[in-house]
């Protein structure tokens, strides 16, 4: 615990040094295909995650590996340009960084994106799902072991870590550009394989409505660190047995990406609203 206290320590100091000034109030992290919406607003500085003490190189397509630091309406945000996934055999750390360092850094409210394969009926390809609740079907915890951060209890409540506020901005910031966010249940795996058909099905009535391989672990640490969180998912495909055709990332990178002038619009809509 003290060795990532110093390492999320040594990161914000060079960010601030490198940057002069940085008082950001809001981080989105971006999941597979948001990364570009990055494009639509005024980075002030930005850093490569091999740059920054404790991250490191994304390995999966559509993460990019930049935070950015923008501008907008006299106020300051964070853009993390892809994530680190259980998967990659890291461990928690490189997945939870990102939130940890926002919070050192005066972050108070966090926005976590991902591409997700849609299990309900109401959900299609290229639909906006506004994270209501997840099911944590990771193999693990990132919260077992010392205490994270001086803010965080030992059992962190979890009956509201989605902000309902912030979820009613992101609805009426999606009403204003013309579209109907979904909303949803999500239910986080550790990947990299994606599930079978007769998961999905359990899935499904277990009540989850999308499904992936991220996000969930975020969520978690922003929430016991006392930040207000938002989830919000791209319906990339449809999951396995209901989409009868075999799925792979390409596929997923490829919907996000004909989402995106969509997200775009949303997400700068919505931090009209929130600043």
């Amino acid at each position: 615990m003290e060795e990532l206290t110093e390492v999320v320590c040594d990161a914000a100091k060079k960010l601030k040094k490198n940057w002069q000034s940085c008082s950001p109030s809001l981080a989105i992290i971006c999941g597979s295909g948001w990364g570009s919406i990055a494009d639509v607003f005024v980075q002030k500085n930005f850093m490569g995650y091999s740059e920054i003490p404790g991250m490191s190189k994304t390995t999966v397509a559509g993460h990019a590996g930049k935070l950015f630091l923008c501008g907008f309406q006299n106020s300051e945000f964070l853009i993390f340009q892809g994530r680190k996934h259980f998967y990659e055999g890291e461990g928690w750390a490189p997945v939870v960084f990102p939130v940890l360092l926002a919070k050192k850094l005066g972050v108070k409210s966090i926005l976590l994106t991902n591409a997700a394969g849609g299990i309900s009926n109401h959900l299609e390809v290229s639909d906006l799902m506004v994270i209501e609740d997840h099911m944590n079907f990771m193999p693990g915890n990132p919260l077992i072991g010392p205490i994270l951060h001086q803010d965080s209890p030992r059992f962190p409540d979890q009956s509201k870590i989605y902000d309902s506020h912030l979820r009613k901005i992101i609805v009426q910031a999606a009403k204003d550009c013309g579209t109907t966010l979904r909303h949803g249940i999500y239910l986080a795996l550790s990947g990299p394989a994606f599930e079978t058909p007769a998961e999905i099905s359990a899935f499904a009535k277990l009540g989850a409505d999308a499904v992936g391989m991220s996000t969930v672990p975020e969520a978690m640490v922003a929430n016991s660190l006392g930040m207000k969180v938002l989830g919000l998912s791209c319906i990339s495909n449809l999951a396995a047995g209901i989409n009868m055709d075999s799925l792979s990332h390409e596929d997923v990178v490829r919907a996000s990406q004909k989402a995106l002038p969509k997200m775009r619009s949303i997400i700068l809509r919505f931090l009209h609203l929130f600043f």
